[in-house]
């Protein structure tokens, strides 16, 4: 007998909200009890497998999804820290070592991918259909959690602001691909929910405004105004859907009413310059964002159109783009650019999160050029001169003046690309080879950490130093989830100095609270019956979470110097 789903499912999802105990609450100075959100450290979030003869269904047919057992999922049980010495001495034991101090709180969200759904210059067509449609199709092409994305951002800062009534950040990071497309209303949006302002999701004639869940006006929680945050390029910031740089034509469909036509940007790196294929777009009039003007040119017996054009679509420019995050009322105007960089087209900055701790953040734009010659799309890592350079200028600087080091930078390096390689890993025409770039870094041992998105998965790779009786000379590299795919995370860090003065870099995912909140909750259903019906593995597996106490070695000069610093810490 086949099990119905609906039956016995949604009671226990619905009763699973009430009878989870909310943990992780701890004691101040003053021995008030602060609740806390939940963290993986306490509870998980599950998907729910598919019945053993999944009935086949496009993603675009979302009223299939609950019904046919897919979106579906439970907490599970937390993820303790798992205590990583890879980088260490291979003698090296810390079983008497205890935390000391803590020295740094900050959070990183990454990949939001905020997406105007009725923009004609999208590429539903990519994704609509699963991945056996027009080869190479993808969810990073379509997938409802489209329809949501301010919302599921706007839950994810109120998450950001409950934490920080019980453990303040010292800082906020945003890893790039805050937008889906490069368009200024996108990043409007995106500006908007942290600074807390009304949001109106939605372009054209706002067609659905008063009806549409999706595309109801609301008012944005805004990020705690005492957290100060900072923004990282990443492709969709700088390129069309991530991947290329549109010519006149196409920037002029961003702001019209036609439907994009283009060659097979999977198969073909000239697409752009091509014709052959409606993308296809969302029609925001209906309850589930019907797709629509998709497919062959010949199937369209006139041009198809989203219901109307809107100026404030069009294409940013990447100082256009770094001068918007001056207009803004959280601090730090700006978040990181300056007004003279942006003026010409440069998005590397640094900046020290604590004037009393001798730390030091590298804000690094490792994307392509629009010049780079490489094949089938721009969403590989590549530095030129001109910025390797600085990178360089910039680590000797803070090599010299004794400080510890964060790179932060969309895309991870020294990692597997594996299948989409042809589409992401290290560009050939890069200034530097990334073997080369790992070989400078590893001559850094105030270098502690690479922070990245871009894979959309929390992972964390070990970069162990060449030289084994130099173990100082090792750093870590950290990925963070998406907040637009499954597990839908952000993560937070705690940098604490141990007994033995090294350091320990707790790293915690934490997936934004959706009790209370209906759309949040249908982002989530919808991401994970994305990742069902595209058969995409979660890594790690069963949750997509990991969390870890990462262990590094410091020089004894580093070591005496910041024995000084930080506050007592509570235990991990």
């Amino acid at each position: 007998m086949r099990l119905n789903y609906r039956n016995w499912i949604f009671p226990l999802l619905i009763t699973g909200f009430v009878l989870i105990t909310i943990t992780g609450c701890w004691k101040n100075d003053t021995d008030q009890v602060v609740s806390m959100i939940s963290t993986t450290l306490d509870r998980t979030v599950v998907p729910i497998p598919i019945p053993t003869l999944p009935v086949s269904i496009f993603p675009y047919e979302i009223s299939k999804y609950s019904p046919n057992g897919y979106g579906l999922w439970l907490y599970g049980g937390g993820l303790p820290y798992q205590k990583r010495l890879d980088i260490m001495p291979s003698a090296y034991s810390n079983k008497l070592v205890t935390k000391s101090t803590n020295l740094l709180r900050f959070f990183a969200i990454t990949d939001i991918h905020i997406t105007d759904e009725e923009s004609p210059a999208q590429q539903i067509i990519f994704g609509y259909k699963g991945s056996s449609y027009y080869k190479g199709g993808n969810s990073s092409a379509y997938s409802p959690v489209i329809l949501y994305t301010t919302q599921y951002l706007n839950a994810s800062v109120k998450t950001i602001n409950t934490l920080q009534k019980n453990d303040k950040f010292d800082f906020g990071i945003s890893l790039g691909d805050v937008i889906n497309n490069t368009q200024y209303n996108e990043l409007r949006w995106y500006i908007d929910v942290l600074d807390g302002k009304l949001i109106t999701p939605s372009s054209g004639n706002h067609a659905g405004a008063e009806t549409i869940d999706y595309q109801k006006p609301f008012m944005a929680e805004g990020l705690d105004k005492t957290i100060p945050w900072y923004q990282v390029m990443g492709n969709h910031d700088r390129f069309s859907t991530g991947m290329f740089t549109p010519d006149e034509s196409i920037k002029q469909v961003y702001i019209g009413d036609n439907i994009l036509n283009m060659g097979n940007l999977m198969t073909n790196p000239a697409a752009p310059l091509s014709r052959g294929f409606y993308m296809g777009a969302i029609d925001s009039r209906t309850p589930y964002g019907d797709i629509i003007g998709a497919g062959p040119v010949d199937s369209f017996p006139t041009p198809p159109k989203v219901p109307a054009a809107d100026p404030d679509r069009h294409f940013l420019q990447n100082g256009e783009y770094m001068k918007e995050f001056f207009n803004t009322t959280s601090s730090p105007n700006g978040h990181g650019f300056n007004q003279s960089d942006a003026a010409r087209d440069f998005s590397c900055y640094t900046f020290e999160p604590k004037s009393n701790l001798p730390v030091k953040v590298i804000a690094l734009d490792d994307l392509e050029k629009d010049n780079d010659p490489y094949y089938y799309g721009m969403a590989h890592g590549s530095l030129d001169q001109e910025r390797y350079n600085w990178l360089i200028s910039e680590l000797d600087k803070g090599q010299s003046e004794g400080k510890l080091m964060i790179i932060a930078a969309h895309i991870p390096i020294g990692v597997n690309f594996g299948a989409v390689s042809i589409f992401m890993n290290w560009s050939s025409s890069a200034a530097v080879t990334e073997a080369n770039l790992i070989a400078k870094l590893h001559t850094y041992p105030n270098l502690i950490l690479w922070i990245s998105g871009h894979r959309h998965i929390n992972t964390v790779t070990p970069l162990k130093s060449p030289d084994d009786t130099r173990p100082e000379l090792g750093f870590w590299e950290v990925e963070t989830a998406s907040l637009r795919d499954f597990p839908q995370q952000f993560r937070t860090f705690d940098i604490a100095r141990n007994s033995d003065n090294t350091v320990s870099i707790f790293i915690t995912d934490i997936d934004p609270e959706v009790k209370d909140d209906l759309l949040a909750a249908k982002s989530r259903s919808y991401a994970v019956a994305t990742m069902q019906i595209f058969n995409i593995e979660i890594l790690p597996a069963p949750s997509g979470s990991y969390n870890a106490e990462l262990v590094k070695q410091l020089t004894p000069e580093m070591q005496v110097k910041i024995q000084k610093y930080g506050v007592l810490t509570r235990s991990k």
